[in-house]
């Protein structure tokens, strides 16, 4: 027998707009051409509410990927709603060149949550835009150029942030790496130092002391990296990690940039920020996605140090930090705590991750089971010795949850790794349905 979906009060409301097999030859004839889609038959998605999805037919779904990308409160969280819908007919832009009280509240509850010096706000519309800006910063602050990131991360769409993603290419084979090195990605399931070396953290960070040393002139800009990398496959890095890559790139003039677009917010569970599960502060910290629950928003939080390093040029931007923006960003910080958001991700996490932990037992395909709260990720392989991965077996699991009724994402460099993000308002429930259906899907494999 399937897995049921844990039941749901909502009725979605019906739908009468044109057919899945329009949308998707309207999309083929008029958007941009290299613009992919989940699934062998494109799913269409009408509506959403809370954890769940809802295609034209009426049909249900458990969104256990989009609260990575967009919604961390869950689908159309009433509160943000009305919160867009208040601020949108009282006026839904204005530039940072007249005052407004929404943008000058945001920036300062924003800034409230960060650790440390981090209280000066820049606000843009995209994590893209933010890594750019962060670096542009650090290259400013300094008057160095070099920047090292790490092999296997992601930090965006633009030219100068596709070059610090070691394998942009996936987007276009266009090479932007010029000033950026990148650094062996600290990954105790596949690197050469794993998870039962205490000193796996120290080793990793030598490579960034050596890239320095033999790769820049001495002095860089900055050292960049995600608190756990997403794309990658909530690849989560050993103790001291960070610790030691920060103490080498501050060692050679650089400032520390912490990418939390996809960790921030409380989805590490423990921790608001993903840096603080390694014990850091960084100089520079890029957030966006959850930021906005679903809406175009995203920053760059620094010093006032650091931030008095722009003031010899002016910074402005059109759209970063529009009234209706920060509206919803507010509506995200009040969410988050009303709702203890992130005491979810560290309990009903733990939970999912634990239950995770036992279908490895049970189907050897399971190489690795890893991620902090609800930023997980389940590596496949044909071997364990081996750790082959398993990319066909992937996509078969990928495609028969849809079927029953689950989304998650798919990642890794060989794309091996089923990603699971799922809004931080799920239950046990949800995380009991989740685990069922990958245990139906798995078999046979």
């Amino acid at each position: 027998m399937a897995p049921s979906l844990p039941p749901s009060p909502y009725v979605p409301k019906p739908y009468s707009g044109p057919s899945a097999e329009d949308v998707l030859a309207m999309r083929k004839q008029h958007l941009n051409p290299v613009i992919f889609h989940y699934y062998r038959k494109p799913i269409m998605i009408v509506e959403g509410k809370a954890q769940w999805l809802f295609d034209e037919t009426g049909r249900r779904y458990l969104d256990g990927f989009g609260g990575i990308a967009t919604v961390g409160l869950g689908h159309c969280h009433p509160e943000v709603a009305e919160a867009a819908r208040v601020q949108s007919g009282t006026i839904s832009h204005t530039t940072s060149i007249y005052l407004n009280p929404e943008l000058a509240l945001y920036a300062k509850e924003l800034a409230a949550r960060m650790p440390g010096d981090l209280k000066r706000v820049y606000l843009v519309n995209s994590g893209s835009e933010a890594n750019d800006l962060a670096v542009l910063m650090a290259r400013a602050f300094t008057g160095s150029f070099d920047v090292i990131a790490l092999r296997n991360g992601y930090h965006g769409g633009t030219s100068g942030t596709m070059g610090l993603t070691s394998h942009s290419t996936w987007k276009y084979n266009v090479p932007h790496t010029f000033g950026v090195q990148h650094a062996v990605a600290p990954d105790t399931f596949r690197g050469p130092y794993r998870a039962d070396d205490p000193d796996a953290g120290e080793k990793y960070a030598a490579d960034i002391e050596s890239l320095i040393q033999f790769g820049t002139s001495g002095r860089i800009a900055a050292f960049i990296a995600e608190s756990v990398q997403g794309v990658a496959g909530a690849v989560v890095y050993p103790a001291g990690y960070l610790k030691h890559a920060f103490a080498h790139a501050r060692a050679a003039g650089g400032v520390c940039i912490s990418d939390e677009v996809q960790s921030g917010f409380g989805r590490t569970g423990e921790h608001y920020w993903g840096f603080e599960s390694q014990g850091v502060l960084p100089d520079i910290v890029t957030l966006a996605k959850g930021i906005g629950n679903g809406y175009p928003l995203a920053a760059v939080v620094t010093t006032p140090r650091i931030a008095e390093a722009m003031l010899s040029r002016a910074h402005f931007n059109t759209f970063g930090g529009n009234p209706v923006s920060c509206a919803i960003g507010r509506a995200v910080l009040r969410v988050i705590d009303k709702e203890g958001l992130q005491k979810n991700s560290l309990e009903v996490g733990g939970y999912l991750k634990a239950r995770l932990q036992g279908l490895a037992v049970k189907h050897p395909i399971i190489g690795d089971v890893r991620g902090l709260g609800l930023l997980l990720g389940v590596e496949l392989v044909r071997d364990r010795e081996t750790k082959e991965p398993a990319k066909e077996a992937c996509v078969e699991v990928f495609e028969k949850a849809r079927e029953l009724g689950l989304l998650i994402g798919k990642g890794g460099l060989w794309g091996n790794t089923l990603r699971i993000t799922p809004p931080m308002c799920i239950t046990r429930a949800d995380a009991d349905f989740l685990v069922d259906v990958l245990d139906e899907a798995l078999l046979g494999l």
